[in-house]
């Protein structure tokens, strides 16, 4: 079993023993959430999309390397493995799986948010999941789909260049529902969060993985990542655009999803692996559970 974090909510905020951590932590944190920039936007309609157009053209320059493992993509391929064990535990857990069965997932319908070049979904697909990957830049379906045709098993994957928000409209739900590295590229990161809930089944599961709003991640994962190590093309994160944990925590909670469990990604440069970590101060993944209505 590996090692992994539990992020209690009641850590987050010290608290009178009479008052509702869960409480104290909207309240402690609501000024924070109402001075981000799309706190103080009109909130678009259910069917707007929360598409970000300049990052989608972004990824749009580089779609043709999602499965070079030494192209521009790489860190993303060196950290699969530590998401989806994290992945594998709690929904196992969740759904009352086998966490050692060699298609532990089968049975459950998945859908992958801004899946890219399917890099997660097809390894959730060899896992037993009915998967659907979806992304708003044809581009990164069509590598996909291309990807996919090598597998038998991968090529059950149906891939469609759509939105979250649309799928809302075709009233699609899902067992789970992943968004792994997307939140910080999107428009709108609280309407994009009720439409991941609108996917996901009474009791389902949400997970998302995404980067601290924190000095250490702008060390890191821009000046280090981007301009020194030159392991992602220049300007491909916005620091403003990252969320804290608390505020993807509010978020969700607002959006009918309860943060069961939250792990840092640590990375050790001596090995060039990723492992699991109690430190959520730079790369973190937070995994909730759709609240019965």
């Amino acid at each position: 079993m590996f090692l992994r974090s539990l992020y209690r909510l009641q850590n987050l905020s010290r608290s009178s023993s009479n008052i509702n951590p869960k409480h104290a932590v909207l309240a402690a944190f609501q000024p924070l959430l109402q001075n981000r920039p799309y706190a103080n936007t009109p909130q678009p309609a259910a069917s707007a999309s929360s598409v970000n157009q300049t990052e989608l053209a972004k990824f749009a320059a580089i779609a043709d390397s999602w499965w070079d493992v030494e192209g521009p993509f790489k860190p993303l391929h060196i950290m699969n493995p530590t998401r989806l064990a994290f992945i594998r535990s709690t929904l196992c857990r969740h759904f009352g799986k086998d966490p050692f069965s060699a298609k532990p997932f089968e049975g459950l319908k998945f859908v992958d948010v801004g899946c890219g070049g399917g890099i997660l979904s097809e390894p959730l697909a060899r896992m037993g999941a009915s998967v659907t990957g979806v992304d708003a830049e044809e581009k990164n379906i069509k590598i996909a789909r291309l990807h996919a045709d090598l597998d038998p098993v991968a090529s059950s994957i149906e891939y469609r260049c759509t939105t979250a928000e649309n799928l809302v409209e075709e009233q699609m739900k899902f067992d789970a529902v992943i968004a792994s590295e997307v939140i910080e590229h999107v428009a709108d990161p609280a309407e994009f969060c009720k439409s991941l809930s609108a996917l996901t089944v009474s009791n389902g599961a949400t997970v998302i993985s995404t980067i601290n709003r924190s000095m250490r991640a702008y060390a890191t994962a821009i000046v280090a990542a981007e301009y020194i190590l030159h392991w992602l093309p220049k300007g491909t994160h916005q620091w403003s655009s990252f969320l804290t944990p608390e505020e993807l925590l509010l978020i969700l909670q607002r959006a009918s999803i309860s943060v069961e469990e939250m792990a840092g990604f640590a990375y050790d440069p001596l090995t060039g692996q990723w492992s699991l970590s109690d430190d959520i101060g730079v790369n973190f993944i937070a995994f909730g559970v759709k609240i019965s209505q």
